[in-house]
C-alpha cells in the first residue's frame, strides 16, 4: 500500500501539468482580435464562415478605435487589428508594434437612421432634421463620440459641413462607440442618429426604423478608411484569417454590409 502512495505522490505533478495543458492549451491558442464596432455583424458572419471552413475559432472584441489603439499601446495582447480609421495602424506601426502598415480592407460609409415613432422624416438632404431644429421637434440625436470613434468624426465632419453642428451639438448624446450610438437611434433613446450603413443594414437593425445613405462628400475630410493589421504577437491563426478577409468569400460579405471595396493598390 505504502508504494502505491509513493508511486501517485511522484505522479500527482504529472497528472496535474496534464490537465492543465489539456484545458489551458486551447483558450491560448484563439487569438483575440479587435475591430472597429461597425464590423460587429459583418464580421461575427465572416468569422463563423471562416471558423466552418478551416476549424479555427478567433476571440472578436468590438469597440471604439481609438480605445482599441491605447489598450495596445499598453500591452492589450490582440494578436490582429481592424480600425475604422487607418491612421490608428500608422500610429501602431510608428512604435514598432505591428508586422507592417497593414491593408486597407473597406472604406466605411454613413447615413441618417430614423427608429420608428420618431417625429423626424427621413431625406437625403436632411431637410427635416434641419426644420427639427429649428422647430424644437429634435430632443436628442445621436452620433458615436467623435474623440475616439471614426464614425463620431465622420458624423461630426457631415453635420459641420452641412451647416447643422452649431445647432444640433446641445442635442447629442455620444455612444461610446459606433454601435452604441446605433442602438440609442435604433431604441428610440433618442430621435434619430448619423451611424454606419454596415450596422443599419442589420435586419435586426433594419426592421426598428428607416435609414438613408448620405453623401461621403459631406464627410470627406474624415474619410473612413479602413485598415487591418497584424500585430508583433500574432500566431498562425490570425495570420490565417487575415488572409481570409482578402479572399471573395469575406469580400462578399463586407460588401453585402455595405462596406465599400478600396483599390487593390491601397
Amino acid at each position: 500500500m505504502r508504494g502505491r502512495e509513493l508511486l501517485l505522490r511522484r505522479l500527482m505533478p504529472l497528472l496535474v501539468l496534464l490537465v492543465v495543458a489539456t484545458t489551458a492549451a486551447p483558450a491560448a491558442e484563439i487569438p483575440a482580435i479587435a475591430a472597429a464596432a461597425d464590423l460587429k455583424f459583418a464580421l461575427s458572419e465572416i468569422a463563423t464562415q471562416f471558423k466552418r471552413e478551416t476549424g479555427r475559432e478567433l476571440r472578436l472584441s468590438f469597440g471604439s478605435s481609438g480605445n482599441f489603439t491605447r489598450q495596445i499601446e499598453q500591452g492589450a495582447p490582440f494578436e490582429m487589428f481592424l480600425s475604422a480609421d487607418e491612421n490608428y495602424i500608422f500610429r501602431l506601426a510608428e512604435q514598432g508594434r505591428t508586422v507592417d502598415r497593414g491593408r486597407l480592407y473597406a472604406l466605411g460609409q454613413v447615413g441618417l437612421f430614423v427608429p420608428h415613432g420618431s417625429q423626424l422624416r427621413v431625406d437625403a438632404e436632411l431637410a427635416d432634421l434641419r426644420a427639427a431644429l429649428q422647430e424644437g421637434r429634435i430632443k436628442r440625436f445621436a452620433i458615436a463620440n467623435p474623440e475616439h470613434a471614426p464614425y463620431g468624426r465622420a458624423a461630426r465632419a457631415l453635420l459641420e459641413s452641412t451647416g447643422l453642428w452649431d445647432s444640433i451639438e446641445a442635442h447629442l448624446v455620444l455612444g461610446e462607440n459606433a454601435a452604441q450610438a446605433m442602438q440609442f437611434a435604433a431604441s428610440g433613446a433618442s430621435q434619430g442618429g448619423i451611424v454606419p450603413l454596415a450596422l443599419a443594414l442589420a435586419p435586426e437593425i433594419a426592421r426598428r426604423g428607416q435609414f438613408i445613405l448620405l453623401p461621403a462628400a459631406w464627410y470627406a475630410r474624415d474619410p473612413l478608411r479602413q485598415r487591418m493589421v497584424l500585430l508583433k504577437s500574432a500566431g498562425d491563426s490570425a495570420a490565417a484569417f487575415y488572409a481570409y478577409l482578402l479572399q471573395p468569400a469575406a469580400r462578399e460579405i463586407l460588401a453585402r454590409y455595405g462596406f465599400v471595396e478600396p483599390p487593390e493598390s491601397e
